[in-house]
């Protein structure tokens, strides 16, 4: 039967309509905004909304600016030069000197002393830039302007139009290649017409570097000095330090790319790839070959073959790990300073959130890779010739935070430039603490630099004069074969590490003729001061809390290792007598706050941002909730005081409070401090603000989460979803990985857990915690464990 010319009309436009449905459906399934991605609708106008890139040693801060791109450059190994000072003139004498003051309850004149004798107090050394490449195209009359980072791939895009015509940047830093890459290509008629430069900023108004151009390469050779640094007026002789060499290599299709002087000319270029390589004399005796020999290597391959390489040596990181908070509302359309913008009015957005949890690893992948040095306090990002705290290794904290999450989210080997610095560090202190000290073992100080140096430097003893460095440092090595449980690496570096800070811990402790304690002396709480007798601001005492915590863990430590590894060593049968007589780590005072140093005395900033008191509650774990009820209150107590008293001012102290929060098995109090770090130590490009910009509050946070979803820092007990928040109503987490060698996949619904997936590298028994729920489950080598609610 022949059908009517107008139902086959209906049929017609019926089948257009699918389509066009269909296609629409699919086009906006392309549109939803990928919550892996920072982004933003305008370029960078200051350095703190520039987009980091990095492979580990190379780094990049990308602005993405249509006129006079900018991408400021670093190496992690840029720094003054190694001059080889002098410890300082203390010795035992002096020691034993300071302890008698001591005693006699002269604080003042103990910390006087222990600057004088024992603190190096003319230089310090910082960080520098690299340098930044400029590409000088002037486009104008900007339209659809779009910069993204996507932590995924580690790639950063720059997208819009000039004059109606698209224009698209991309950016990545590759390990495999050892390069940073930058590709753009434009569809205007005239293409690609303007200037590359490279530069570096003037040392105290001196220049730095040299820059020539020469057959489409730009070549800037350098060698770091500093004309800053010094904590009294004299005059420091500026020396050479590290030399390097940065060579880029340019590659185009159609119009053309000429040299004159420093520069590189363009006219009419339709795409340009651009290949740049740094290396300097820290890493290589012949750091020009070796750029000569990278840009060789990756001229072999195609950009694509790069690329992949890249994308693959991140993703084999970063894709351990997956975190999703589901979300009424999803505010991923709107840009990333935007979304920022809202919650410092109140807002709460969990995918921000979540994407700072991501942004945290994504960043210890970019400034720490094996075979590089550790992430700083600026993890690799420093625009600077003399930058804030000279972007050191700070080890009253700072350092230590940065790698809190490398094994919770399944980044132990990114722990490796860590350990071997510290290495380095041993065996240095050592040195110092024969010399200076007349003691076994070795020293740590507070700070150190690119050359390990480990005398004390500072002009003050309340923030430069701590001794429990050593200690709190080793406390990674622990750490790291517990999650790991890789024998092999207990034994070769653990063992020694640990060790060689018990032996000087041993040797360090005195008797307090107050009631026959064993006590760290000289002591301090770091970067803290309290009021003596005589009403003096003073900072040294006899056993502050961290440093008596410090020693009791190393000491319980070392003697586990020597229980794994079947050790017999004469070290331990002193520490077995010597922690009987050790004075405890945490003593209450009077309102039942735990005491910050041997005695109940007043605080000038009862709000400090140090919590150092605390140190055997987080990161340690001397604290239970089970085990020791009181202590745990306390803590909370004294939480509370610092908190109502002002503290967590800047953005790692607060990121401490949220690891704090979620110990203390409270979910509320760690989300309202998530908030408060957006709303008050946030920057547009996500980077933490002490404020200037530290690193350390960022790996701090993405630790935090971590905390909140899984904790195993008791013996043999799990703890799933110990502090989640109401507003983490539905979620799902893929890969945390909990001590034991074990990876946890967590999925839960109106705030209860619905399924566990636990996976162990080893058969092993542990007491599984939800909520109320307790039950010990034994797991089978490599043989999923499932656990669903009922």
């Amino acid at each position: 039967m022949q059908r009517p010319f107008f139902s086959f009309l209906k049929i017609k436009f019926l089948c257009a309509l699918v389509l066009l449905i269909t296609m629409s459906c699919s086009s906006h399934k392309d549109e939803i905004p990928n919550p892996m991605v920072l982004w933003y609708a305008q370029p960078a106008s200051q350095w703190e909304e520039a987009l980091p890139l990095g492979n580990g040693r190379l780094g990049a801060m990308v602005f993405g600016n249509p006129a006079k791109e900018r991408i400021q450059l670093n190496e992690d190994s840029l720094w003054p030069a190694n001059l080889g000072w002098e410890e300082p003139e203390g010795n035992k004498d002096d020691l034993e000197n300071i302890r008698n003051i001591l005693m006699q309850g002269k604080h003042a004149q103990a910390d006087s002393l222990f600057v004088q004798k024992f603190s190096r107090k003319t230089v310090v050394r910082s960080h520098q830039t690299l340098g930044d490449l400029y590409l000088n195209f002037n486009h104008k009359q900007i339209t659809e302007y779009k910069r993204t980072l996507d932590l995924s791939d580690a790639t950063a895009t720059i997208n819009y139009r000039t004059e109606g015509y698209a224009v698209h940047q991309k950016i990545f830093v590759s390990e495999p290649g050892q390069a940073i890459v930058v590709h753009i290509r434009s569809d205007h008629p005239e293409g690609l017409n303007g200037t590359l430069a490279l530069n570096r900023p003037l040392d105290e108004g001196e220049p730095t570097v040299t820059v020539t151009a020469k057959d489409q390469h730009l070549v800037m050779h350098g060698t770091v000095t500093q004309r800053k640094g010094s904590f009294d007026s004299k005059p420091q002789p500026i020396l050479e330090g590290v030399a390097f060499e940065v060579k880029l290599q340019a590659q185009h299709e159609a119009g053309k790319i000429k040299s004159k002087k420093d520069t590189l000319h363009l006219s009419g270029v339709k795409e340009l790839t651009l290949y740049i390589v740094a290396n300097t004399s820290f890493y290589h005796e012949d750091y020009i070959k070796k750029n000569k020999a990278q840009l060789s290597a990756l001229a072999q391959q195609s950009p694509t073959e790069i690329e992949t390489q890249h994308r693959s040596a991140h993703q084999n990181y970063f894709n351990r790990v997956r975190f999703t908070l589901d979300s009424e509302t999803n505010w991923n359309h709107l840009p990333t300073d935007q979304r920022l913008a809202r919650v410092e009015k109140g807002a709460s957005d969990l995918g921000l959130q979540e994407l700072l949890f991501h942004y945290g690893r994504y960043l210890l992948i970019s400034s720490s890779r094996p075979g590089t040095n550790p992430a700083n306090l600026q993890g690799l990002w420093n625009p600077h010739i003399n930058a804030p705290w000279n972007a050191d290794y700070h080890m009253n904290i700072n350092l230590q935070m940065n790698y809190w999450l490398a094994n919770s989210t399944q980044l132990d080997e990114l722990n490796t430039p860590l350990f071997d610095f510290l290495d380095r560090l041993l065996q240095n202190g050592k040195t110092t603490a024969r010399k200076n000290f007349g003691l076994r073992g070795s020293f740590l100080p507070h700070a150190t630099d690119l050359w390990a140096p480990t005398w004390l430097r500072a002009p003050t003893a309340y923030w430069g004069c701590s001794v429990g460095a050593g200690g709190w440092m080793v406390q990674h090595y622990w750490n790291h074969y517990e999650y790991t449980l890789d024998y092999e690496f207990l034994k070769q570096k653990a063992f020694p590490a640990l060790e060689a800070i018990a032996q000087f811990y041993s040797d360090w402790l005195i008797e307090d003729p107050r009631d026959g304690t064993l006590v760290s002396a000289p002591s301090t709480s770091p970067e803290n001061r309290f009021y003596n007798d005589q009403g003096e601001h003073v900072a040294t005492t006899m056993g502050s809390a961290m440093d008596q915590q410090v020693i009791e863990e190393v000491f319980q430590n070392y003697l586990k290792a020597t229980a794994v590894l079947n050790r017999e060593t004469p070290l331990k049968t002193t520490i077995k007598n010597q922690l009987k007589k050790l004075r405890p780590g945490f003593v209450l005072g009077s309102d039942g706050r735990i005491l910050e140093w041997d005695r109940e005395y007043k605080e000038p900033e009862p709000g400090h941002r140090h919590m150092s008191h605390l140190y055997g509650f987080h990161p340690g774990n001397a604290i239970s909730a089970d085990k020791h009820p009181e202590l745990f209150a306390a803590v909370r107590k004294t939480l509370d005081y610092r908190l109502a008293h002002g503290g967590a001012g800047t953005g790692w102290s607060r990121a401490w409070l949220i690891n704090c929060a979620a110990r203390l098995l409270d979910g509320e109090m760690a989300q309202e401090h998530i908030q408060l770090l957006f709303q008050k130590s946030m920057y547009p490009n996500l980077f933490d603000a002490h404020p200037p910009f530290q690193i350390d509050g960022n790996f701090g946070y993405t630790a935090g989460i971590a905390e909140m979803l899984v904790q195993s820092h008791e013996s043999h007990m799990l703890r799933l979803l110990p502090a989640l928040p109401k507003i983490w109503k539905n979620g799902k987490v893929k890969g945390l990985k909990a001590r034991g060698n074990i990876t946890v996949d967590l999925e839960w619904k109106n705030n209860q857990l619905k399924k566990a997936t636990l996976l162990a590298a080893q058969d092993s028994s542990i007491l599984v915690v939800i909520g109320e729920q307790r039950q010990t489950v034994e797991l089978q080598k490599n043989i999923p464990y499932i656990w669903k609610a009922k």
